[in-house]
C-alpha cells in the first residue's frame, strides 16, 4: 500500500469518527441500527488474526536466522512489556493518590457483577495452563492466542533447525503471510465505514446524552483520573521510550502508527486491531517484518499497560470509596499484582475482569467495587486499548533496532 493511499484511508477513519459523534447529536440511540457495519468489519479483521499470528511469528523468527538468538531478543521484549506495565501502574497509583476520586462515593448500592463472580474460582494454574494447548486446532478455531503464540514460537524455532528440509515450509509461511497482509490492505478500505458503525453503535446502546451526564456526575473524578494517567503514559512515557530506546521521532511513529491507534478505541480489543497493527509498522513505519512479526502478535496477547494503569486506579478507587485505608504494604501488593496478573492473564478469556479479582483479593478489597464502576468500564475500554496498542508498536521499534543492530540485512 502506498502511503498516499495510507493517508487516504486515515482520513476517512477520522472522517468516520466525525460522522459517527455528528450522527449521535443528531438521531441518538437509533443509530444503535448502523452496528451490522461495526459488526462486519469486526468479524473481517477477527477472519485474519489468527493465520496472520500462525504465519507472522514462524516467519519473525525464521528472520531471526539462528534460533539461539530468539531468547536474548524474547528476553527482551518480555523485559520491555514488564517494564513498561510496572511503570503504568505506578503512574495509575500516583494519580488515583494525588486526586483521590472515590472519596464521597455513594456504595450501598453496588454488589458484585455475575461476571465477576464466575473469575473468582479461576487460580493462577489456569494460567499457566493457558500457555499450551492440548489441542492446537481447537486453540485456532477458538482464537485462544497465547497457545498459539507458543506453538508457533516453537514452530518456527525448529523449523530453523531443519536446513533444506525446512526451507519449503519456511517459504509457505512466507507467501501465507504476505497474501494474509494483502487481505488486511483490503480490509482497511472498509475501515471508515466499519469505525463509523462501531463507535456510532457502541455510543448510542449506551444511552443518550442524559443517561451519559448522570453517569459522568457520580463517576467523573474516577474517569478523569483513568484517563489523565493514561494521558501521561501514552503520550510522555511511550514517546520517550520511542526516542530513546527505539531512535525514532516519537510524532512521526505516532503518526504512523495513528490508524491502528484509533482502530483500537474503535474496537476495544488488541487482537482484533493486530492485523491493522502490524501493516501499520512495516508499512507506514518501516519497521521490519521480522521484528514487527514477532514483537507485536507477542504484545497483543500479553502487553496491557493500559489494563494495568486501570486496574491499580481501580483498585486504589475501590478502597477510598469504602474508606478502607491501603498500608504502604497493600500498595506494595496492589502494585506487583496488577503488574504480574496483567502480564499473565492472556490466556484467561475476559483477561480483564480475572486481573481486578486477582487485585482486589489480595489486599483483601471488596468485589463489590467492581460494580461501582462497570457504567464506565466500556468507555475505559477503548482508551485504554488504545494505550495497549501503542505500547506493542513502540516496543516493536525497540526490538527492531536492536535486531537491525544484531542481525545483518
Amino acid at each position: 500500500m502506498t502511503r498516499r493511499e495510507s493517508n487516504l484511508i486515515l482520513a476517512g477513519i477520522v472522517v468516520g469518527l466525525i460522522a459517527a459523534a455528528a450522527s449521535l447529536a443528531v438521531f441518538g440511540q437509533r443509530m444503535v441500527a448502523v452496528e451490522v457495519f461495526g459488526a462486519l468489519f469486526l468479524k473481517s479483521l477477527r477472519m485474519v488474526v489468527v493465520p496472520l499470528v500462525l504465519a507472522s511469528v514462524v516467519t519473525g523468527i525464521a528472520g531471526l536466522g539462528d534460533v539461539r538468538k530468539l531468547g536474548k531478543i524474547g528476553l527482551r521484549t518480555l523485559g520491555y512489556y514488564a517494564a513498561t506495565t510496572a511503570i503504568a501502574v505506578l503512574i495509575g497509583m500516583a494519580v488515583v493518590s494525588v486526586m483521590r476520586p472515590g472519596v464521597g462515593v455513594a456504595t450501598a448500592t453496588a454488589t458484585v457483577p455475575e461476571k465477576v463472580q464466575a473469575k473468582t474460582g479461576v487460580g493462577w494454574e489456569s494460567i499457566l495452563l493457558s500457555f499450551v494447548s492440548e489441542n492446537i486446532f481447537k486453540s485456532l478455531a477458538e482464537m485462544e492466542m497465547l497457545p498459539i503464540i507458543v506453538f508457533s514460537l516453537v514452530l518456527g524455532g525448529v523449523l530453523t533447525t531443519l536446513g533444506d528440509k525446512g526451507k519449503p515450509v519456511l517459504a509457505f509461511f512466507d507467501g501465507l503471510n504476505e497474501a494474509i497482509m494483502k487481505m488486511v490492505r483490503l480490509i482497511m478500505w472498509f475501515a471508515p465505514i466499519g469505525i463509523f458503525g462501531l463507535v456510532a453503535a457502541r455510543f448510542a446502546s449506551a444511552g443518550g446524552p442524559e443517561v451519559w451526564k448522570e453517569m459522568l456526575a457520580s463517576l467523573g473524578w474516577y474517569v478523569a483520573a483513568v484517563l489523565l494517567g493514561l494521558a501521561i503514559h501514552g503520550m510522555i512515557v511511550l514517546p520517550i521510550i520511542c526516542a530513546i530506546m527505539g531512535r525514532r521521532s516519537p510524532g512521526r511513529y505516532a503518526g504512523s502508527m495513528f490508524p491502528a491507534v484509533l482502530t483500537a478505541f474503535s474496537t476495544a480489543s488488541s487482537s482484533a486491531t493486530l492485523p491493522l497493527t502490524i501493516e501499520c509498522a512495516t508499512e507506514r513505519a518501516g519497521v521490519s517484518k521480522r521484528a514487527a512479526g514477532f514483537v507485536i502478535p507477542i504484545g497483543a496477547t500479553v502487553n496491557m499497560d493500559g489494563t494495568a494503569l486501570y486496574e491499580s486506579v481501580a483498585a486504589v478507587f475501590i478502597a477510598q470509596a469504602y474508606g478502607i485505608h491501603l498500608s504502604p504494604t497493600d500498595l506494595v501488593l496492589v502494585f506487583l499484582t496488577a503488574t504480574l496478573a496483567s502480564i499473565g492473564a492472556a490466556g484467561i478469556p475476559e483477561a480483564g475482569l480475572f486481573t481486578m479479582v486477582i487485585v482486589l483479593t489480595a489486599v483483601k478489597l471488596p468485589l463489590e467495587g467492581v460494580g461501582l464502576i462497570l457504567a464506565v468500564d466500556w468507555l475505559l475500554d477503548r482508551f485504554r486499548t488504545a494505550i495497549n496498542v501503542w505500547g506493542d508498536a513502540v516496543g516493536a521499534a525497540y526490538i527492531d533496532r536492536v535486531t537491525n543492530r544484531a542481525i545483518p540485512q
